[in-house]
């Protein structure tokens, strides 16, 4: 999967997040916990793990999990991430009963519970999503965020030197975010600039992290780096409209 089709997806599932988010949050939290079971199969072969299988299993189960427990409490409630700690703390239990069931004599044991927790915690964050629509303008918030994270992801597969590539993709994550910002008065210029800002940046750190290790015929490990941004930014934005907006 070359850089360009990867960035076309991961701005294709962004701008499929911005039309959910603007019909509420029952279609959102469906497509967040399909975002966390793809980026449970394809995180341990981007990662390298040793049992595979298992820690997928772990990753995709913590990723519902935590949309699951987000839905379930902004129904009567607002928003609350309080509980994702409680299945964060379960994914850890599950990453050492995962290690137990294997049996190939456990081989970089230390580096497949640390991999298989890392890629629980990212899962976990796709749940932010979820918070998000909850909140206040928490439509508005989806919608531009992820139509900042669309433009920016875009962006990075435009062929340029590494450091102008990241001044770029922040530039475009800002720079829509501010005209949604504009264009949505619930949610005025300055959150959408700051969501976009951070969706931009994350957009950037991962393509600079991944795009080196990333080989064109690695299909699942390429899968995992377009899911990965839409996953994570929404704990990102969630904590944007925390500060900005309540």
């Amino acid at each position: 999967m070359t850089l360009a089709t990867r960035a076309v997806t991961t701005a294709a599932l962004a701008a499929l997040v911005a039309v959910l988010g603007y019909f509420g949050a029952l279609p959102l939290a469906v497509v967040s916990a399909l975002l966390a079971v793809a980026l449970g199969l394809g995180w341990p072969a981007l990662a390298a793990l040793p049992y595979a299988p298992g820690s997928a299993v772990v990753i995709s189960l913590s990723g519902v999990g935590a949309v699951a427990v987000v839905s379930y409490r902004s129904i009567n409630q607002a928003p609350d991430l309080r509980d994702l700690a409680i299945v964060f703390a379960a994914s850890v239990m599950l990453a050492f009963v995962n290690e137990l069931l294997r049996r190939d004599g456990r081989t970089r044991l230390v580096e497949s519970v640390a991999g298989t927790v890392t890629g629980s915690l990212l899962a976990v964050c796709a749940a932010g999503w979820v918070a998000c629509a909850r909140s206040s303008a928490g439509e508005a918030l989806v919608v531009a965020a992820a139509v900042a994270l669309a433009a920016a992801s875009a962006t990075s597969a435009v062929r340029m030197p590494e450091w102008l590539t990241s001044l770029v993709v922040v530039a475009a994550g800002a720079l829509s975010g501010g005209l949604l910002g504009f264009v949505l008065p619930e949610l005025g210029k300055t959150a959408g600039v700051l969501a976009g800002v951070a969706v931009g940046g994350m957009v950037a750190a991962l393509h600079a992290l991944f795009h080196p290790l990333l080989a064109e015929s690695r299909l699942r490990p390429a899968m995992t780096a377009v899911v990965l941004p839409v996953a994570v930014s929404g704990m990102l934005v969630y904590i944007v409209g925390r500060v900005l907006l309540g």
